[in-house]
C-alpha cells in the first residue's frame, strides 16, 4: 500500500504535516508492504530536502498513491477522484462554508476519513492537535491580558521555537491576584492545564474559586456538569448531559462573576446549550477581563466570539452592550482571542505529536484488517455515498 502527503494548500498557509520525515521512516521500516511520497511544499516545516535526505521519495502529483494524508480542507480543485483521504473536513457539524466541498468528494467518489472521527469503541477522540490548541491558547490568552492592562509584553508564540520557549517567557512574568478558569478537561483543556501548571499557577476545587478569594492568581479547570444544569433542577450524571443536551441549560454564570480570564477547551456537541451568552456578558457583574477562546466555534456557544482572529491579528475587542467588535483598547471591551488555527504556532511540535498519535492508533489498522474498527467508524463517506454513521449528513448535502 502507498500513503502520500499532500501539500496543504488552505489560505491562510498551514505548515504542519501529517507526519514528519522520521514518522515516515518508521513507518516503511515497522510496515515493509508500506510506501510513502511527499508531494512537494514550499510551506511545509519540514522542507522537501529533509524528506529526500530521509530517504523519502517527493514528487510533484500522488496520483499513484491509494491513501493521502493531509491536515486541512481539501480545495475541490484538488481532490483526486477514487482515492481515500484524511483532512479535517469541518463538515461534520454541517458547516455550511464547506457543502460544496463534501458534494465534490461524494461526486468524485472518494472515501473521507476526518480526523474528527478518528475514535475508539467508547467514541473517545484518539487523533488532534488538540493539546497543542490548548498551549499555544493559554500562552496567547496572557499574551492578550498583558497587551490589554499593558503589564507586559511577550514575543508572537509563532516567532519561538517550541513549547518550552513559549513556558520560558511565561516564567518572567509577575502576575497580579487574577482568576482564570478554564472550561474542558480533554486533549485542549489538558494543553491549557499543561501551561498553567508549568508557570505555577495555584489551581484550585470549583467550591474555593467561587467563594474565596486569593492574594495570587489561580484557575479552577471545570467540565460540563460545573456550568451546565439541568432545567428541573435534578444532579444526574456526565451520561445523562450527553444523552439529553436539550434538557440542560448553562450555569456559567456563576464563574464570569469572579473570573478575570476564560480560557476555553471544551468541545461542543451538537444542541448542548450555549455557555457564555450574550446576557451574561453584559450583566453589570461580569468581571470577564480576557476571554481565549481556543475551541472557536463562531456564532457558537461562546458569544463574544464573533469571528475567528488570526495568527497575524491574533486579538480584538468585543462590546458587550452592543454585541459588536471594537477596538481592543477600548475601555469597556473584553479581549477576545480567537484563532482557529492555534497550532499552525508551533509547527514543529504539533507535528511530532500529531504523528505519533497517528502511527499508535491508524496506521496499523492498515496492516491488521482493522482489528479495532477504527477505520470503519471513521469512514465518512464510501464510494460516492455517506456511511450509515453519517446518513445524518445527507440533508446538509442537498442543501435542506
Amino acid at each position: 500500500m502507498k500513503f502520500g502527503i499532500i501539500k496543504e494548500r488552505k489560505t491562510p498557509p498551514d505548515r504542519r504535516v501529517v507526519f514528519t520525515p522520521d514518522a515516515l521512516v518508521t513507518i516503511t521500516e515497522t510496515y515493509p508492504d508500506a510506501r510513502v511520497a511527499v508531494e512537494s511544499s514550499d510551506i511545509r516545516f519540514f522542507s522537501d530536502q529533509q524528506y529526500r535526505d530521509a530517504g523519502i521519495e517527493v514528487c510533484s502529483d500522488l496520483e499513484d498513491c491509494a491513501v493521502l494524508f493531509g491536515v486541512k480542507e481539501v480545495p475541490v480543485a484538488n481532490l483526486i477522484p477514487n482515492k481515500a483521504y484524511f483532512f479535517f473536513s469541518h463538515t461534520i457539524k454541517k458547516q455550511p462554508y464547506n457543502r460544496d466541498l463534501l458534494r465534490a468528494i461524494l461526486d468524485k467518489k472518494i472515501d473521507l476519513y476526518d480526523h474528527e472521527t478518528i475514535v475508539d469503541s467508547a467514541n473517545k477522540r484518539l487523533i488532534g492537535f488538540g493539546r497543542y490548541a490548548g498551549i499555544v491558547g493559554a500562552y496567547n490568552t496572557i499574551r492578550a491580558f498583558g497587551i490589554k492592562f499593558e503589564l507586559f509584553k511577550l514575543p508572537k508564540a509563532e516567532t519561538l521555537s517550541g513549547k518550552d520557549a513559549l513556558i520560558t517567557q511565561l516564567k518572567r512574568i509577575v502576575f497580579p491576584p487574577i482568576k482564570f478558569v478554564v472550561t474542558g478537561s480533554g486533549k485542549a483543556g489538558g494543553g491549557i492545564q499543561e501551561v498553567l501548571d508549568a508557570i505555577k499557577i495555584k489551581r484550585v476545587t470549583v467550591t474555593d474559586y467561587l467563594t474565596k478569594n486569593y492574594d495570587q492568581a489561580v484557575y479552577a479547570q471545570i467540565d460540563v456538569l460545573d456550568y451546565n444544569k439541568r432545567k428541573d433542577g435534578q444532579l444526574l450524571d456526565f451520561k445523562d448531559f450527553y444523552t439529553n443536551p436539550k434538557d440542560y441549560v448553562s450555569d456559567f454564570e456563576r464563574f464570569t462573576k469572579v473570573s478575570d480570564i476564560l480560557i476555553t477547551g471544551h468541545f461542543h456537541g451538537i444542541n448542548a446549550p450555549d455557555i457564555l451568552t450574550k446576557t451574561m456578558l453584559q450583566a453589570r457583574d461580569c468581571k470577564l477581563k480576557v476571554v481565549g477562546d481556543v475551541s472557536c466555534d463562531i456564532a457558537g456557544p461562546i458569544a463574544c466570539t464573533l469571528r475567528a482572529s488570526t495568527i497575524a491579528e491574533p486579538i480584538y475587542g468585543y462590546l458587550p452592550d452592543t454585541h459588536q467588535e471594537v477596538d481592543f483598547f477600548h475601555p469597556a471591551a473584553i479581549v477576545v482571542m480567537a484563532v482557529d488555527n492555534l497550532p499552525c504556532e508551533l509547527p514543529k511540535d504539533a507535528s511530532e505529536g500529531f504523528g505519533a498519535m497517528f502511527m499508535q492508533h491508524v496506521i496499523p489498522a492498515f496492516f491488521n484488517g482493522d482489528a479495532d474498527g477504527i477505520l470503519a467508524r471513521a469512514k465518512v463517506t464510501d464510494k460516492g455515498k455517506l456511511t450509515p454513521k453519517f446518513s445524518y449528513l445527507q440533508e446538509y448535502v442537498d442543501g435542506l
